[in-house]
């Protein structure tokens, strides 16, 4: 008996989507149904997540902070599927810094990958988003928590948290639901990517282990099952929200 597939016949757009949580949130896609196409800055990280998303999916070389490689992602997008019904914008990042050492560069990069890029991922996609479309934030548990050397990340997520409640009212006539996903602490190249050397990583993690209820951190296929909710009319009625998958770490 096959199961029900809860995105058959739709067309995915995930930013970011060669590593992590938006490789695995692709895949997932991918799994019920959907046509995906994918994006990220580096090529040979697209052609290995691609190869293993099949025959069916595009991945697009594409930094979102710039608007110019935005608007052809959305040129390919419009010329191969004509519209789109899902889209999670998920491309971003961050790095360490303190309050003393925060630099311009850390500034800019941080907001220009975080806020602006994502804020043009959106506005950009609206011609080709169906009415009654899914969109998905990136957000983080920064959001409402204070964490240390981190601060200019967890503003861009604030940021990003207000995002869905304001275009949510924006695209209220399209019936175009606008959510925020936010993990906690993830098992990916960019969290590990965090810290130098080995020791530092597995000291990181634990770390982070230890302030999650659940007492671990997340694979990127519990993150990406939380999008599919998200992106299928299983979440028909949920719109403007954070839903946490933080195992706990927000919430108490």
């Amino acid at each position: 008996m096959s199961k029900s597939q809860k995105l058959q016949g739709k067309i995915a757009l995930v930013t970011g989507g060669s590593t992590g949580i938006g490789l695995a949130t692709a895949q997932a896609f991918a799994a019920e149904g959907a046509r995906v196409f994918i994006t990220g800055r580096r090529a040979e990280e697209l052609a290995a997540a691609v190869a293993t998303l099949g025959p069916d999916a595009v991945a697009i070389r594409s930094d979102v902070s710039q608007l110019a490689e935005l608007d052809r992602v959305y040129e390919q997008i419009s010329s191969k599927a004509g519209r789109l019904d899902v889209l999670f914008a998920n491309a971003g990042g961050g790095e360490l810094m303190p309050l003393g050492q925060i630099t311009e560069e850390h500034y800019d990069t941080t907001f220009d990958r975080n806020v602006k890029g994502l804020l043009f991922t959106v506005q950009k996609a609206l011609p080709l988003l169906v009415d009654g479309a899914s969109i998905i934030l990136n957000g983080s548990t920064t959001s409402t928590m204070g964490t240390a050397a981190f601060s200019v990340y967890s503003a861009s997520k604030a940021a990003v948290r207000n995002f869905s409640r304001s275009w949510a009212l924006d695209l209220k006539d399209r019936h175009i639901r606008v959510n925020t996903l936010s993990p906690g602490p993830t098992l990916t190249p960019a969290l590990e990517g965090l810290v130098p050397g080995e020791e530092g990583k597995r000291a990181l993690l634990a770390q982070l282990a230890s302030q999650v209820p659940l007492g671990r951190v997340a694979r990127p296929e519990e993150i990406a099952r939380v999008a599919v909710f998200l992106a299928s009319d299983d979440a028909s009625f949920v719109n403007g929200i954070e839903l946490f998958a933080d195992g706990g770490m927000a919430q108490v």
